[in-house]
């Protein structure tokens, strides 16, 4: 006599698969499956951990449409979208500032640079203005249709919006571009082996 089906089989991999999904944690930090910006939802479509040597700086979440395992789906990717950090150690704005602009700029060409260059320098200002990012703080970078790229730290935003599309995708190239900040949270993003 059969215990399973195959359909019965199948359907009890597919829940405990969704159950996996829900339950996404990065050392220690629970990362939510969904979110919802620009009024649309969206779906985690990777997590990883950012380190540096042997420390663990922060837990990062991309936010999509659907699921995207590719770096040119991911930056080809219509509608909103949102990049979310959890830090887990102290950093100055000044550290947490200068690796995200060096993480753009080393994924720009220099036409592109040119094209940035205001957007780039209110970010180096704004950044040296910040106090100190805090275990437990989150910072989340919101790309919305017709409004812009809007960065929040802890819910709170921190700049006006930044119009240009092309811009959201330069913060996005940081972790997915051919020089990413870490080539093993690359790979986790986008949910291939390290």
């Amino acid at each position: 006599m059969k215990l399973f089906t195959k359909s019965a089989l199948a359907a009890a991999v597919l829940g405990m698969a969704m159950t996996l999904a829900q339950a996404a944690e990065v050392a220690g930090v629970k990362v939510e499956e969904s979110a919802k910006v620009g009024g649309k939802d969206l779906v985690l479509s990777g997590a990883g951990l950012r380190t540096k040597t042997v420390f663990k700086i922060y837990v990062l979440g991309i936010y999509l449409t659907k699921k995207e395992t590719t770096q040119a789906g991911v930056l080809a990717a219509q509608g909103p979208k949102r990049a979310k950090i959890h830090v887990l150690r102290t950093l100055t704005g000044e550290e947490f500032g200068g690796a995200f602009l060096a993480g753009i700029n080393k994924n720009l060409d220099k036409e592109e640079k040119s094209k940035f260059v205001n957007q780039l320098l209110k970010f180096g200002e704004l950044f040296e203005t910040l106090p100190p990012l805090q275990p437990g703080d989150t910072v989340m970078a919101d790309w919305v249709p017709g409004q812009g790229t809007i960065i929040t730290i802890n819910g709170k935003q921190i700049i006006e919006p930044l119009p240009d599309p092309a811009f959201f995708n330069a913060i996005l190239r940081i972790w997915y571009g051919d020089k990413p900040a870490e080539v093993a949270l690359k790979h986790a993003l986008l949910g291939e082996p390290t």
